[in-house]
């Protein structure tokens, strides 16, 4: 007899096997000591489309809609057919007495099993494997202590209901607004949509924002510097600089405040991306995608979790596991002090997965031979780990003076620091934490005071004040009029796109209370790539920036599907449904109670209402110069081509989107890459995978184009290193 084990992916069902002992490869799978072990790829198993219900849908009319599947149907994608047909063939094998569900231990990766085992038919008994590390001694504890698969079954009720409720809004938005305005495919998603609106309303409140000068005078007081109020006048700055110069300084008041900083909580997925945001540029996506190979390679653990706090069983294991990451950075060297475990453990405050933090399974080795990207992720997520055990605070102390010169009172802040505590693992490697989240909570309908108080007239850290007391006098040597600009909101990055997301329908919440958002950690970055590929957001440098068809979308859009305080509340609402507290089928009857009374309330309405769409669709974005023949290459729905293919020869020249070659490398064609290809003939790229290896690495991808059939690609790597084709 055999148990049949069923893993998310190859690499990951490779590990397991290998530790289990089913080493015999077969074709789709692996065998040996009593198990089988295959994978999905992904989703095997999707909703239908709509046409499948009825051909009428094929065609997309408003008096079709709302779509409401009574009973849903479900369909084996064409491009993992075959591997289905593997794990049916298996599942139906008479040998085959028990299951074990290995995908990935969270929503998504119970949904991806249940498909699968439904699809097929399944109804043979499966227990669950759920583990937070592909280290070998955690999946074998694993294998020791399954779980029934039925502890999860509100689990994959809740993954049920968010991907019904996301095709629902999903199919019946897009037709309706697509069909009413006539301006190209109109995606409306379930969080999509209310991104959107996040990026929008700022870019308004930009656009919107009006400018203001002011002055300050500075006076140069010999160890120190004061500043004065603001004026909207630069006349009555410069008569008080005249005024100043040379005039005794005195001291009216002095504060001075002791502060002790306690060291940061342990990582989050979205609490690294957007961290790594802020500190590579690294897109939320890229961030997740090198989680996850560290995490295939056993060196983090599980990624996707929206815990920062470890449970009580791991207490006893942290100074043995601070010990050996902190020896693979030679500028720790013994300098590592005692644990202080209580700082992160807390079972309470884990769900699912606890948080992000390294495995002990790394080696100086290894770390060398990282791609730059996992090696920095690597390092913030060991240094987030180190700093948080901390037992010594960072502790300072800040003072601030008022002064008189004159009648006119000036100011002056300084710091002290008198102990770097867990500051200097960060110092040591080189990361840095900023734990001012706050200010990048703002959803664009505040962002324009946010804006108004800030001044454009250069940031200083703090330095140490000389020792001062009331009434003391200084002299002011020299004065400055120094001139400042009130300055507008910032466009959003992905780091506070994540936070706004992360934070929406809190606004009224206590801390204590259950968080809301929008999306899931798992999801976030998912989300922001839709909204990239389908024009409605470009990045700039580390910018967010809508389209000009992105602020065209939500201006019309109603508030039931940009709001993301009524996002917030169905994710609130899966999450009841995750844990018994509201039943599948009142959630999906809010979902289509929803959608029915958007898709009435635009009855007998015409694009006419919505001059914003009363207009041709914006030009394509030019991409570059095709290689063959000179003209420009333009984005379609599944490729790049030349404009050239109409001509008389046509140009053949495109780049597919699913191109094989970068999917292979685990990479996207993404514009950027696509317009750096067409200007130089290549593009180096971080965190390229070799399945024969299964490692990544860095090089710099060549496109070679014959003139003829699609471009062909090579690999360079640094001098010295074999170039690879493909």
């Amino acid at each position: 007899m055999a148990v049949l084990v069923l893993a998310e992916k190859p690499s990951v069902a490779r590990e397991i096997a290998k530790v289990i002992g089913a080493g015999t490869k077969k074709d789709g799978y692996l065998e040996g000591a009593g198990f089988i072990v295959s994978w999905c790829v992904g989703h095997l198993v999707e909703p239908a489309a709509a046409d499948l219900y009825d051909e009428a849908y094929s065609k997309w009319r408003r008096e079709d809609l709302p779509i409401l599947p009574e009973k849903w149907k479900y369909v084996v994608t064409p491009s993992t057919k075959k591997q289905f047909d593997v794990v049916k063939k298996l599942m139906e094998r008479e040998d085959v007495e028990e299951l074990v569900e290995a995908t990935d231990a969270g929503r998504e990766g119970e949904l991806i099993f249940r498909l699968v085992y439904h699809k097929a038919g399944c109804k043979k008994p499966f227990k669950r494997l759920w583990i937070s590390s592909m280290e070998d001694k955690v999946i074998r504890q694993g294998f020791e202590n399954l779980h029934p698969g039925a502890e999860y079954d509100l689990l994959y009720e809740a993954a049920l209901c968010r991907m019904k409720a996301d095709w629902i809004v999903g199919i019946n938005g897009t037709r309706l607004f697509t069909t009413l305005y006539h301006a190209g495919t109109l995606n409306v998603g379930r969080v999509m949509t209310p991104t959107l609106a996040f990026v929008t309303e700022r870019e308004k409140a930009i656009t919107g924002f009006q400018k203001e000068k002011f002055y300050t005078v500075e006076l140069n007081c010999g160890d120190f510097t004061a500043a004065s109020g603001r004026f909207t006048g630069k006349t009555d700055a410069e008569k008080l600089r005249i005024s100043c110069v040379g005039k005794p300084v005195t001291v009216e008041s002095v504060a001075r405040q002791e502060k002790t900083e306690k060291p940061p909580k342990l990582y989050d997925l979205t609490t690294l991306q957007r961290e790594a945001n802020r500190a590579y540029g690294y897109t939320a996506q890229q961030t997740l995608d090198c989680m996850q190979l560290l995490y295939e390679k056993k060196l983090l653990t599980y990624p996707r979790t929206d815990s920062r706090f470890l449970t009580e069983d791991m207490a006893d294991g942290l100074p043995g596991l601070c010990e050996k990451v902190a020896v693979i950075f030679p500028k720790l060297a013994g300098s590592y002090p005692d644990v202080d475990a209580g700082r992160v453990v807390d079972s309470s405050k884990v769900s699912d997965h606890h948080a992000v933090i390294p495995t002990g399974e790394m080696t100086a080795e290894k770390y060398a031979e990282l791609p730059t990207s996992e090696r920095n992720i690597y390092t913030m997520v060991s240094a987030r780990l180190l700093c948080a055990v901390r037992p010594d605070d960072h502790v300072y102390a800040d003072t601030a003076v008022k002064l008189l010169c004159g009648d006119t009172e000036f100011s002056a802040k300084g710091r002290t620091e008198f102990s770097e505590g867990w500051k200097a693992v960060e110092k040591a490697l080189g990361v840095k934490t900023d734990k001012g989240e706050k200010g990048s909570r703002g959803t664009g309908k505040s962002a324009g005071k946010q804006g108004a108080d800030r001044a454009k007239n250069g940031g200083r850290a703090l330095s140490p004040l000389p020792e001062m007391s009331e009434g003391q006098a200084f002299t002011a040597q020299e004065a400055l009029v120094r001139e400042g600009t009130t300055s507008p909101p910032e466009r959003y990055t992905e780091d506070t796109l994540l936070s706004a997301m992360e934070h929406a329908g809190n606004e009224d919440l206590a801390e204590d209370i259950e968080r809301k958002g929008i999306g899931t950690p798992a999801t976030r970055a998912g989300v922001i790539e839709k909204l990239v590929k389908a024009g409605f957001i470009e990045r700039k440098e580390k910018r967010l920036i809508p389209t000009k068809r992105g602020m065209e979308l939500i201006e019309v859009m109603p508030d039931t599907v940009t709001s993301a305080r009524l996002t917030a509340e169905w994710e609130k609402a899966l999450k009841e449904v995750e844990k018994g507290k509201r039943t599948p089928e009142d959630f999906m009857a809010g979902i289509r109670e929803m959608v029915s009374a958007l898709v009435k309330s635009y009855e007998g309405m015409t694009a006419a209402d919505n001059p914003a769409f009363a207009k041709p669709a914006p030009a394509k974005e030019n991409m570059g110069k095709c290689p063959r023949c000179g003209k420009d290459v333009f984005e379609g729905n599944k490729s790049f081509y030349c404009s050239g293919y109409k001509d008389d020869p046509p140009c053949s020249f495109s780049l597919w989107k699913d191109n094989p070659y970068f999917k292979s490398k685990r990479k996207e064609l993404t514009k950027g890459i696509v317009k750096t290809l067409l200007k130089k003939g290549c593009v180096k790229l971080e965190g390229l995978y070799s399945e024969k290896k299964d490692i990544t690495y860095d090089a710099t991808i060549v496109m070679e184009d014959t003139g003829t059939g699609l471009p062909k690609f090579r690999l360079e790597f640094e001098k010295g290193k074999e170039a690879k084709k493909g």
